[in-house]
């Protein structure tokens, strides 16, 4: 489950929606609190590996932010503005998470949602790539297209959606291009999981204790870490030549088939 959350976390094809299909396989209860809070701690590894694969960036944009703090002219520095979109991006999905905390733990962990989401947003993934223009890059991201592409990641607390793929269907909608809308959604992925994982291992540490374990969990999110600063590499490499249409596919298909395996009995949704 490590290297399954490592491997999608930062690829558009829904890191929760593949895991809970993975622990409902494994036999696991899906509405399990610890379950539920194991799905969320291990993405602290990939949120670990992306800090580290945009070390160079952070060190260039955070002492740009504070400089913008208390200088008006150093406000005109694109990496001011980059830090503010990705703070004002990331606040709506930490709004929606606590809001309906509840409903992602129990209600949306069905798989009928899984696989609907999965060939739903499928569509605007493929509308998107075909409307995008690509004509602004990261000198041009404003405040406005980060939160609006922070309003659309709200969508992702459906397993299926995808984080990184509402987020990059936003930014392409905002005519950004990939390489860019690819960075922006790693950037905006460091709060929003690193804070999910925080409050659940706080709150879940009991439940995880009795249950998956402390030391599976660490070790989960230790193969999480190592396999996802691979993955988010060869993403950023792969979007600069080709679009998302790999992807799409790939969504189309496994949520038909999950649709086949739910129809038939063969699994059940929860």
């Amino acid at each position: 489950m490590g290297a399954v959350e490592g491997v999608t976390e930062f690829l558009p094809v829904s890191s929760t929606g593949h895991l809970t299909i993975l622990e409902k396989l494994l036999g696991y209860r899906l509405d399990d609190p610890d379950i539920t809070a194991f799905t969320v701690i291990i993405q602290s590894g990939a949120v670990l590996a992306t800090i580290i694969f945009l070390m160079k960036d952070i060190l260039r944009i955070v002492p740009a932010f504070f400089k913008g703090l208390a200088s008006k002219p150093a406000r005109e520095n694109p990496d001011f503005r980059f830090a503010w979109a990705v703070i004002l991006g990331s606040i709506p999905i930490v709004i929606a998470g606590l809001t309906f905390k509840d409903a992602i733990e129990t209600t949306l962990r069905s798989l009928w949602f899984v696989a609907i989401a999965l060939i739903v947003w499928s569509a605007v993934m493929a509308f998107a790539d075909h409307a995008a223009t690509q004509v602004r890059h990261e000198d041009d991201v404003t405040w406005k297209d980060a939160l609006i592409i922070g309003i659309v990641q709200c969508l992702a607390v459906i397993p299926g959606i995808s984080r990184s793929g509402s987020t990059m269907s936003a930014g392409l909608l905002r005519d950004l291009d990939r390489v860019t809308v690819t960075k922006l959604s790693f950037f905006l992925s460091v709060p929003a999981l690193a804070g999910a994982s925080i409050l659940q291992g706080y709150e879940e540490f009991d439940n995880i204790s009795r249950g998956v374990g402390w030391t599976n969990t660490l070790v989960a999110t230790a193969v999480s870490f190592v396999v996802a600063y691979f993955a988010v590499t060869w993403l950023l490499k792969f979007v600069a030549k080709h679009s998302y249409s790999i992807f799409i596919f790939y969504r189309l298909a496994l949520g038909a088939l999950l649709i086949l395996l739910l129809s038939t009995g063969t699994i059940s949704a929860q």
